[in-house]
C-alpha cells in the first residue's frame, strides 16, 4: 500500500470525524434544544452516540488496517516508519478505547439512571462519572485525530523523501 492510499484512507476518516465533531454533535444539540423537549439531552445523546460509533468503528478500522499492513509491507524502517507505526496505533487504540470502553460505560450509566440524564441532577454521582467519561471521549477522539493530522504529514514528508 502505497503512502497516497495510506495518507488518503487516514484522510477520509479524519474529515469524517472533525465533521462529526465541529457540526453533526453540535447540530444535534442546538436543533433540538431549539424544541424545549423535557429529554432533549437524552435524544441528542442517543444521536450523538450512535454517529459516534461509526466514527470511532471507522477509525479503529482504518488505523488498525494500516498499521498491519504497514508492518508487515514495508521494507525501510526507519525513525519515519516508528513514527508513522506509533501514530496509527494511536488512532486504532483512541478510536477503539472510545468505543468499546468508554462509551460502553457511558451507556451502561444510562441504563442505571433509569430516567432521562435530563432530570438526574448535576451532583448525582452518576451524572458526575458520565460528565467525566464524556470528556474521555473526547480527549480520545481528539488524540487520535491529532494522530491521524501527523500521520498524514509524516506521510507527505517521507513520500518527498523518498521521490527526492
Amino acid at each position: 500500500m502505497t503512502e497516497v492510499i495510506k495518507a488518503s484512507l487516514l484522510s477520509l476518516w479524519l474529515g469524517a470525524a472533525l465533521f462529526f465533531s465541529a457540526v453533526v454533535a453540535p447540530a444535534v444539540f442546538g436543533v433540538l434544544r431549539q424544541f424545549a423537549l423535557i429529554n432533549v439531552n437524552e435524544i441528542a445523546g442517543a444521536i450523538v452516540s450512535r454517529s459516534l460509533s461509526v466514527i470511532n468503528l471507522s477509525g479503529f478500522v482504518i488505523g488498525f488496517g494500516v498499521l498491519v499492513v504497514t508492518l508487515l509491507f514495508t521494507r525501510k524502517r526507519n525513525l519515519m516508519f516508528l513514527i508513522q507505526a506509533v501514530l496509527l496505533a494511536v488512532v486504532a487504540a483512541g478510536t477503539a478505547a472510545g468505543h468499546w470502553v468508554v462509551t460502553a460505560r457511558m451507556s451502561a450509566l444510562r441504563a442505571a439512571m433509569s430516567m432521562p440524564i435530563d432530570r438526574v441532577a448535576f451532583d448525582d454521582p452518576r451524572r458526575v462519572a458520565f460528565d467525566q467519561l464524556h470528556g474521555y471521549s473526547v480527549a480520545l477522539l481528539s488524540a487520535a485525530m491529532l494522530a491521524a493530522i501527523l500521520f498524514v504529514i509524516v506521510s507527505v514528508v517521507r513520500r518527498r523523501a523518498g521521490s527526492s
